[in-house]
């Protein structure tokens, strides 16, 4: 049993199921309409490699964090004594670590497609790029798997140090769980986590330095005539611009969680609002932005009209 808790409390909580719910269908929506495609075509593009495999992690990070969060909530006198805590602690530290190298890549991706820079480097990359995906999300996967390892071995040598009772002084285990996950798994967080960030915002500079200089030639071209290709640029630059401050965000709030905000705090549900507002947001700004699942999605929407429509004009027999 948990005890009485505040409307602050209820409320946030609230807002924290329907967003987590709202990113679960987008999210759902990406891989149903994206694996569909792979089965009907056999192959996908790099890029649609990309989304699908970032909608399925975001989908299973949304619901293993929905179920975490609600069984602290209802069993959090017990949470840290039970085995529960590591198991969704390996969940949650997979699912978002590839949750951040699969967006990483996502943007690397844009970044080469969008941006024209003629470095040998660059244009390696560019030829190749859609033979190095797969790669990149193998290499997502196999990283995420060793910081997961890093993360439950350190966590269960010293519970188990812990409960045998060779750690010195007088602590309690909520106290030495705080002091563990301050000490330890921050400062792992920040380096682990801060890699793949790292990657991503530096292939968002060079994309702006590469629509900056574009611009710069349109505007000492004698062609006035409206530039497709700038069009373009902008597009891919808003989408990225938006993708970075949720990313930013994401990030500042993944390391920040569980140091800074347990759940004896009254901010740790509208905490969990912001962890989860770029897996549940930003899946829309993709949707938008994508021909294939935006077209998909304006059809889902107009069925209800069409269906009702064509049921008021049925005759009767």
């Amino acid at each position: 049993m948990t005890e009485m808790v505040g409307p602050f409390t209820v409320f946030s909580m609230v807002v924290y199921v329907l967003l987590c719910s709202l990113g679960i269908m987008a999210n759902g929506f990406i891989v149903v309409v994206l694996g569909r495609e792979w089965v009907r075509c056999h192959r996908l593009s790099s890029c649609d490699m990309i989304l699908i495999s970032l909608g399925a992690a975001r989908f299973c990070l949304q619901w293993v964090g929905m179920i975490r969060n609600f069984y602290y909530f209802l069993h959090h006198l017990q949470y840290f004594k039970e085995p529960a805590q590591h198991v969704f602690g390996i969940y949650c530290d997979f699912l978002s670590s590839v949750t951040f190298w699969f967006a990483t890549w996502l943007s690397v991706l844009f970044c080469v497609k969008t941006a024209n820079f003629t470095h040998p480097i660059f244009l390696w990359l560019k030829w190749r790029v859609k033979g190095l995906v797969p790669w990149f999300l193998l290499f997502s996967l196999l990283i995420s798997f060793i910081i997961t390892m890093l993360f439950f071995a350190g966590n269960k040598i010293l519970y188990q140090a812990f409960l045998q009772g060779t750690l010195s002084g007088n602590i309690t285990l909520y106290s030495f769980t705080r002091e563990l996950e301050i000490h330890y798994f921050f400062p792992l967080k920040l380096i682990t986590l801060s890699i793949p960030s790292s990657l991503f915002v530096f292939s968002i500079v060079l994309l702006i330095a590469s629509l900056q200089r574009h611009f710069w030639k349109m505007q000492h071209s004698a062609n006035n005539a409206q530039d497709s290709s700038i069009q373009a640029h902008t597009r891919a630059l808003k989408l990225l611009v938006s993708f970075l401050a949720l990313h930013i965000l994401s990030f500042m709030s993944f390391i920040i969680n569980d140091s800074f905000f347990g759940f004896e705090s009254i901010w740790y549900w509208p905490w969990q609002i912001v962890i989860y507002l770029c897996p549940s947001v930003h899946p829309f700004i993709l949707i938008l932005g994508n021909s294939q699942l935006d077209g998909t999605l304006m059809k889902l929407l107009i069925l209800p009209k069409i269906f009702w429509n064509g049921k008021g004009t049925l005759s009767p027999t």
